[in-house]
This record gives C-alpha cells, structure tokens and sequence, in this order.
C-alpha cells in the first residue's frame, strides 16, 4: 500500500439545519478502496457551530484486491434498492 500525505479542507458543522463533516483533499484523486486518515481534526464541536480549517490528510491507496472488494460491495449495495416487488393487478 501507498501513502501520501497532502492538504486537506475540513468542514464540520453541528446545528439544527445540517449535521456534516466534509473533507476535500487537495491534489489528490481519491479511489474506491482508498483510505484517508485526518490529522488535527477535532473531535467534536459544540451544537450552532461551524468549523472550516485547514489540516493534514495521509490518504491510504488500496491494493488491487482492495479495490475490487470496494466496487463489489458498492455494486451490491446498489442492487439492494433495487429490490421490488411487484402485486399482479386486481381486475374488476
């Protein structure tokens, strides 16, 4: 596995309209199966605050089995809403 360390934008916010965190690394694509690890992040912030700071991403590339396992269990999680039932039509 590969290692690289970049950039990265933080967004966090807690209130009553939204509840998300947000990281966008920087020079970097990042693929199924990669990991990202944040450094500085804080752990939690208080109810009505938002938080944009900047921070340190190790982003960890997946090995080729590791990538497939992720677009396996991605396509499958995909076909789950697909699951429907259908009801013949009553005729009257």
């Amino acid at each position: 596995m590969r290692r690289v360390d970049v950039p990265c934008t933080l967004d966090i916010e807690r209130s009553a309209e939204s509840l998300h965190a947000h990281a966008m690394p920087e020079g970097v694509v990042i693929r199924p199966g990669d990991s990202v690890l944040l450094h500085g992040a804080p752990s939690r912030i208080g109810f009505g605050e938002r938080m944009r700071l900047e921070c340190t991403a190790t982003v960890v590339r997946a090995g080729m089995m590791g990538r497939w396992r992720a677009q396996l269990g991605g396509l499958l999680a995909v076909t789950e809403l697909f699951e429907v039932g259908f009801q013949p039509k009553e005729r009257r």
